[in-house]
């Protein structure tokens, strides 16, 4: 039996094109904490597909967000750690995560080599490699904000981190036990996100309030069936084409 709960509202934004200005996102943030929303997720990319043509790099703008808001969760969604340099993101993190006063979420993942991001850039692109390089880099990451570097990070015991996998694979399933929390993408409704819920459980994942079981919803969609199912956070996204006035109307509706 699912214990249903009222899981917490996010806006889940690429900051793509019309998005690629970190002082509109900056702005946008705020408009959403007054609003209500409790929290405020960027995509993390260097390139994307066509028809993206800006992109914006979503660490400077979680920090033009993070002095722009109080209360809102932040974070980016998702980093591929095999493309980053491990000891570089444990500085950005901590900082950020000083700058925000604690509200950082870290969400990690594999990465996609869908988008032109990896292979033109000489990134490992075998999917086996990086989930290799992305356990690899969680240790050290958390080893570095355990105390070899100083400031250590102002949330404790660390940094929460979600990890993200994509339906129906259960191996990133597995992996997000050891962890804070579990994004899993294009899942195909709550029915799927409960049967995660049970598997997660049979893992040995905390209970709620203690693991994030993460969803995202199109605008407008009911946040019972998935909240029964388990979620935690409901995060209302846009997709890769985001409209600043679809966006903005989202923002002034609230997460009711």
């Amino acid at each position: 039996m699912v214990i249903s709960v009222s899981a917490k509202r996010g806006l889940f934004v690429a900051p793509f094109d019309e998005l690629a200005d970190p002082r509109t996102l900056a702005k946008l943030a705020g408009e959403a904490e007054a609003h209500g929303w409790d929290g405020f997720f960027l995509w993390d990319h260097v390139n994307y597909r066509a028809p993206t043509r800006a992109v914006a790099d979503p660490w400077v703008a979680l920090s033009a967000i993070a002095v722009a808001t109080e209360t809102l969760r932040i974070g980016p969604l998702v980093t591929p750690l095999s493309r980053r340099r491990v000891q570089k993101l444990a500085r950005e993190t901590v900082t950020l995560d000083l700058l925000s006063g604690g509200r950082l979420t870290l969400g990690v993942g594999l990465g996609s080599d869908r988008n032109g991001e990896l292979e033109p850039f000489g990134e490992v692109t075998d999917p086996v490699e990086r989930a290799r390089l992305l356990d690899e880099g969680l240790e050290t990451l958390t080893d570095l904000w355990g105390g070899r570097f100083e400031p250590v990070p102002l949330q404790q015991p660390r940094i929460p981190v979600w990890v993200a996998g994509r339906w129906p694979k259960r191996r990133p399933l597995r992996r997000a036990a050891r962890w804070d929390g579990f994004f899993p993408i294009d899942l195909p409704g709550p029915e799927a996100l409960a049967e995660f819920a049970a598997e997660l459980r049979d893992e040995g994942a905390g209970p709620a309030g203690n693991f994030d079981l993460v969803a995202e919803t199109p605008t407008g969609d009911d946040p019972r069936p998935w909240e029964e199912a388990g979620a935690t956070w409901l995060l209302t996204d846009f997709g890769p084409t985001p409209r600043l006035d679809e966006i903005r109307a989202a923002v002034e509706a609230g997460p009711a």
